[in-house]
């Protein structure tokens, strides 16, 4: 299985940079601002703040003429997300306050660093931490969990309907929260009522997970087979599952803040986190992230490859950068040895800093 990426890095600094042994050019970004190499004392970039989202009344418009995805690995219950090329098809249709839809589309790139950091495509990472869920058997019962960096929220969905107590999920961008996350989780519940009403699924796309490692996906009408989109999405935003689930977006740097003001203040049992560590520059805020919201006994579930060539990070930097600060101990779960590597790694607190 091969995979494609393009970034537009032109903002991360003003200068070509040498980084583990891989020059990155770069120039000015458009609003001139500049990142910084890993340092907790220096700002890594603009600051973008944060806000909770929260599921639209009446939320028909987010479903209709949608076409899915559908992603099925072991005894994992199917997961569906909305297909990536609907977003393509249909930018100029869909609100975008952050214009990230029509800049992904002008620029032709997957990330553009400060400006859109990827939530719109589901990265080959999260279907590794998915495997390694099925191979453990995780049930997630009476569990919170936060997916930082969800995107189309593909792990905190499966949590959810593995009985997950509590759900956050958090992306860099707000269109991405109101545009993806939301109606997956949505359109994930719509199929757990079909199951209990039934006792089977319906009108879903079927996918299974190939022995070559590729994913086979269904695509599907979200309107076939189905009760009309206007009456299925009104009931769903009211639906047991979705009072379960809190939706962010924004900087790490203000998301942890806003969240922690809340009482009690949360604390996670599971942390998801997917191709997150691409960008050494946002280190200090991913590990005080961590650090602020797992619980003393909770795990950190991190997917990477090894080395995001163009971007500079990768996972040797950042074990580097867990070990310097000294507060988690880190485990590889799995390491992949073909093509462009990818790892599994699990994060957990040192004996000396549980509490």
């Amino acid at each position: 299985m091969s995979f494609c990426f393009n970034f537009d890095i032109s903002g991360q600094a003003n200068a070509s940079q040498e980084v583990d042994g891989n020059e990155v050019q770069s120039g000015n970004k458009d609003d001139g601002a500049k990142y910084a190499e890993v340092d907790d004392n220096t700002p890594a970039g603009p600051v973008k703040e944060a806000k909770e989202h929260f599921p639209p009344s009446d939320p028909q418009f987010l479903l209709t003429d949608g076409v899915f995805e559908t992603i099925t690995i072991g005894t994992l219950p199917p997961l569906h997300f909305l297909n990536e090329t609907v977003f393509e098809r249909t930018a100029s249709e869909r609100e975008d306050r952050e214009n990230i839809l029509s800049r992904r589309e002008e620029k032709n790139s997957d990330l553009i660093s400060g400006v859109y950091e990827g939530g719109l495509k589901v990265w080959e990472c999260t279907y590794d931490i998915l495997e390694i869920m099925e191979k453990e058997g995780e049930t997630f019962s009476g569990k919170t969990v936060l997916d930082l960096g969800c995107g189309a929220g593909l792990l905190g969905i499966l949590a959810l309907k593995r009985g997950a107590r509590q759900i956050l999920f958090q992306d860099y961008n707000s269109t991405v929260i109101e545009q993806l996350t939301v109606p997956n989780v949505i359109l994930n519940c719509e199929e757990d009522d079909e199951v209990e009403g039934d006792g089977e699924k319906k009108g879903k796309g079927k996918g299974k997970k190939q022995e070559d490692g590729c994913v086979e996906k269904g695509k599907e009408d979200l309107n076939s087979g189905s009760p009309p989109p206007k009456k299925r999405a009104a009931d769903l935003s009211k639906h047991p599952l979705m009072r379960k689930c809190l939706f962010y977006s924004g900087d790490w740097r203000t998301f942890l803040p806003l969240v922690l003001k809340k009482e009690p203040q949360p604390k996670f049992d599971i942390i998801f986190t997917s191709e997150t560590i691409y960008n050494t520059c946002y280190y200090p805020a991913l590990h005080e992230t961590l650090h602020k919201l797992l619980g003393p006994s909770g795990l950190v579930y991190l997917a990477t490859k090894s080395h995001y060539f163009g971007v500079g990070g990768g996972l040797h930097l950042f074990e580097t950068f867990v070990e310097q600060r000294g507060v988690f101990s880190l485990d590889h779960l799995w390491d992949g040895a073909e093509g462009l590597q990818r790892h599994v790694v699990v994060l957990r607190f040192k004996k000396q800093n549980e509490s």
